[in-house]
């Protein structure tokens, strides 16, 4: 039968999109397995850095599938679903494919080597997006192909390049992104915009930074707290762009412990972080334009306000675009004028 590689790839990048802004320090990766008569057997990410990876979730996912084997749904240690898999697979992935959208990991680390796992399950063919180019962690093509296993390379390269792009940047340097909510209407003003469910997104994002970048104005006015309450997660330190440095230190920021904040009228402290969300609204954007790699969206269905984005320009090519339980969610990157 006709494979079409990149149907199967599209679903590994969408379920992987779902965590992007989540896995820091490591990329999000998606991988979905496929059956001998193109059936689709299991999609899944990576979820959180030191959990198990893409490739594991998804066969541990597939070889429920095929065997029934109920014991596996409760082995969540990655290291432990290897070796159940191991012990237990009795060749039931012969006739299936694998399709992810990064190199699958040759190196041992917080958890197994991937390859070597697919390696030793008897699957067939590999369908990859994405070389991996992270030194530790390449070169599991090439454990794949000295096993035997068929790798079909550049499996919609670009896109699969697109989701790896927060990744590449924490290698060189640092990661930038700008978050904002609106309404169908554009308007970013007068009290919350988006759903709980997606301000529960932003939490665990902010779990993960390491620095959030906010106006003074929008400190002053709206007197955040910038936390990840709603996950039970650590509070980033905050950099405030201001030329005016006193504040009311009441406001729940300045209280949060274990915290920095920092008060610039520029950008330079940015050099000392790695992975950084920018929070507001057009002026903050407008200022920050230049230190922004990608740009993210929250849209709810509703109209009100006043005030939103004017006066600017910039063209955006969406990388991703979903829908959680209300709002619309878009990834983009800036592009070109059509």
């Amino acid at each position: 039968m006709v494979i079409d590689s990149s149907f199967y790839m599209n679903l590994a990048l969408r379920e992987a999109w779902k965590y992007q802004g989540l896995t820091y320090p490591n990329p999000a990766v998606g991988c979905a397995i496929v059956g001998q008569y193109g059936e689709l057997l299991a999609v899944n990410a990576h979820q959180k850095a030191g959990e198990a990876h893409a490739e594991v979730l998804a066969l541990k996912d597939a070889y429920l599938k095929l065997t029934n084997d109920i014991t596996i749904v409760n082995i969540f240690n990655s290291a432990e679903i290897h070796a159940y898999l191991l012990k237990n697979h009795h060749n039931c992935f012969a006739n299936t494919s694998l399709y992810t959208t990064l190199e699958p990991c040759s190196h041992i680390g917080k958890t197994p080597s991937c390859a070597s796992l697919i390696a030793a399950l008897g699957i067939q063919k590999i369908y990859v997006g994405a070389n991996d180019t992270n030194k530790e962690a390449a070169n599991g093509n090439s454990i794949l192909e000295k096993s035997g296993i068929c790798v079909e390379s550049r499996v919609l390269r670009k896109e699969c390049e697109n989701l790896l792009l927060p990744f590449g940047k924490w290698q060189e340097k640092n990661f930038v992104f700008f978050k904002w909510a609106q309404r169908l209407s554009g308007t970013i003003d007068d009290g919350i915009i988006s759903s709980k469910n997606s301000r529960k997104n932003v939490h665990a994002m902010r779990s993960v930074c390491d620095l959030i970048v906010i106006g003074g104005d929008t400190v002053r006015n709206d007197r955040p707290t910038l936390d990840a309450r709603l996950v039970d997660g650590k509070a980033p330190d905050v950099l405030i762009i201001s030329r005016q440095k006193e504040f009311d230190r009441t406001i729940p920021l300045f209280g949060v412990a274990g915290r920095n904040v920092f008060i610039y009228d520029n950008f330079s402290k940015l050099d000392a972080y790695k992975n950084i969300m920018i929070e507001g609204g057009p002026q903050m954007y407008a200022l920050a334009r230049e230190h922004i790699d990608l740009s993210l969206c929250y849209i709810a269905p509703k109209f009100g306000g006043k005030e939103g984005f004017a006066d600017l320009d910039d063209y955006f090519e969406i990388l991703n675009i979903e829908k959680d339980e209300q709002d619309i969610i878009m990834w983009m990157k800036k592009g070109n004028t059509i």
